[in-house]
């Protein structure tokens, strides 16, 4: 059996983090031999990190970071990817949006490729606004760099030893692009997975927002020149 790193960003999510702490550690109990969970509280407004320190004081496996301000989803991977200390690292979303049964599935194809990347199957389950803006995402990505994955912004899995030793310079929701694009030019090698998300429990998504549209934008806009111009894949 192998390690593992989860990653957990939570933003206002009072609501949602004890469910979705309460739905992976079990998971993460039968198909790992040591683990850690990382909860990112991002400045939140409302009881989030009081319900996280909870649930560390229940959980030696669980550590909290209180970030001193807002710093941004991008951050928060960032962050948790350089103090991680296991073999493998995922994000999973402090919203409780992905299946149990999809982590599942994931966490059984560890091994088989460098990188498990899974794409959301029942997109019926979102906005249509939301879906209309991913599909037009990952498209434009695939146009403009030559790739052909089915999604970018899920729970990847990544090996430590690997995503450590590439930069990442946007703290915004292209954060998984980026690495994405940077280890497949590079070579490594991939899996990609259907999975199955489920209703918010309570919140807002916040990928809509106008500030996290146009900070995208910027990003693909350096990734371009960087992969694209320079064919600096670092």
């Amino acid at each position: 059996m192998t390690t593992l790193t989860a990653i957990v960003p939570a933003l206002n999510e009072q609501g949602n983090i004890e469910s979705t702490i309460d739905g992976i550690v079990p998971l993460l109990d039968k198909f790992f031999k040591d683990y850690e969970v990382l909860i990112f509280n991002d400045c939140s407004s409302d009881e989030t990190g009081t319900l996280a320190e909870k649930l560390a004081s229940k959980n030696k496996n669980i550590k909290v970071i209180h970030n001193p301000r807002t710093m941004g989803l991008g951050y928060n991977y960032k962050r948790g990817v350089e103090i991680a200390t296991k073999d493998y690292i995922i994000m999973i979303p402090g919203d409780n949006e992905i299946t149990t049964d999809s982590l599942e599935t994931m966490f059984k194809k560890l091994g088989e490729k460098e990188i498990i990347i899974p794409y959301t199957v029942n997109v019926e389950i979102r906005l249509f606004s939301r879906r209309l803006l991913s599909k037009t995402y990952t498209w434009l990505i695939n146009l403009l760099f030559s790739t052909n994955l089915k999604y970018f912004n899920g729970p990847v899995i990544h090996k430590r030893e690997l995503i450590q030793t590439i930069p990442i310079q946007t703290n915004g929701f292209a954060y998984q692009t980026e690495l994405l694009l940077k280890m497949i030019k590079s070579g490594h090698s991939y899996l990609e997975i259907g999975m199955f998300l489920k209703d918010r429990n309570s919140g807002k998504s916040k990928a809509l927002l106008l500030k996290n549209i146009i900070r995208v934008s910027k990003s693909i806009l350096h990734l371009f020149y960087k992969l694209n111009i320079k064919k600096d894949f670092r």
